[in-house]
């Protein structure tokens, strides 16, 4: 997992700024070695996350983040069985979603950095990616949301978590240039 991570991004063209420097300091973070894919690296460490688009493109899944309080995109921490970021991210959508026959597009859409009590004080690298739902997808709330819901892009629930909405325009790009697929 640690070699896919270090691989993706390196390769990766960013679709910001934020995401160049995030990118960078998480491809500095990865200099650790496989411990900076785990949660007890507490100079923190690399997650994965997804926004979930409709089979048409028109609306978004997020969840309502049962202690954050907030709307935020699917995702969390990478599990010692993942093979890929990609893999991972996917998992943590099927969990948190409820959705079977998930499609993702492995090449990332964003990675962001940002503070979290993991159990002390840390840091997410959020390698973020697309996800593409199946025609007729019906939902199911997990143990770790309070709620999910479908948004149309241009209408966002609040509070939303910072960093989500920026996730909807390269989402959007990836759903058109790539067949979303399964994760490897």
């Amino acid at each position: 997992m640690h070699a896919d991570a270090t691989a993706l991004l390196a390769g990766w063209t960013p679709t910001s700024p934020s995401a160049a420097q995030a990118r960078d300091r998480t491809l500095r973070l990865l200099e650790a070695g496989p411990a900076a894919m785990g949660r007890s690296h507490r100079a923190g460490h690399v997650t994965a996350s997804v926004l979930v688009l409709d089979a048409t493109g028109s609306r978004v899944l997020l969840c309502l983040h049962g202690k954050l309080r907030r709307w935020v995109q699917l995702g969390g921490h990478c599990e010692p069985g993942d093979r890929t970021l990609a893999g991972a991210a996917l998992r943590e959508a099927s969990e948190e979603s409820g959705i079977a026959g998930l499609r993702i597009d492995p090449v990332p859409i964003d990675v962001d950095v940002h503070p979290v009590a993991c159990g002390g004080e840390s840091l997410h690298h959020d390698v973020r990616f697309a996800v593409l739902a199946p025609a007729g997808a019906v939902e199911q709330v997990s143990d770790e949301s309070e709620a999910l819901g479908w948004f149309p892009p241009d209408r966002l629930p609040e509070p939303l978590a910072g960093g989500t909405a920026r996730l909807v325009a390269p989402g959007l790009a990836a759903l058109r240039r790539s067949p979303l697929r399964p994760a490897p």
